[in-house]
């Protein structure tokens, strides 16, 4: 795992990484909902897309739109076990561990606090 500002200064410099932003209806449903509520979205998608060992669809689990935690997931390269190992040094096919899963928690909150 890495420590954040050496991460997002390195997906800064990614011209893919760093072109996500939220639309508009995603802005509205993060101000809506308020950053708790989205939290409790992030952790519930962090345990059913990201953490098991084997994920049948790795690679496309995630969609591009829809949600602002999907947003922040591609926009911080935690959106398949495949960037989670390129980008955060999590290694692919096992579970993620408890301490993993609270990493990418954080990462996301990060992000959507940025923008919130």
């Amino acid at each position: 795992m890495r420590e954040l500002d050496e991460l997002f200064a390195a997906l800064g410099r990614s011209r893919f990484r760093s072109s996500f932003q939220l639309n508009a209806h995603d802005n509205t449903y993060l101000h809506a909902k308020g950053l708790p509520v989205i939290q409790d979205h992030a952790r519930d998608f962090i345990t059913k897309r990201l953490a098991p060992a084997l994920i049948a669809n790795d690679g496309k689990q995630t969609p591009f739109r829809g949600h602002p935690v999907f947003v922040a997931q591609h926009a911080t390269a935690c959106c398949c076990r495949g960037c989670l190992q390129k980008w955060h040094l999590i290694p692919a096919g096992r579970a993620l561990r408890t301490d993993e899963q609270e990493y990418v928690l954080q990462v996301l909150m990060h992000w959507l606090e940025k923008v919130y």
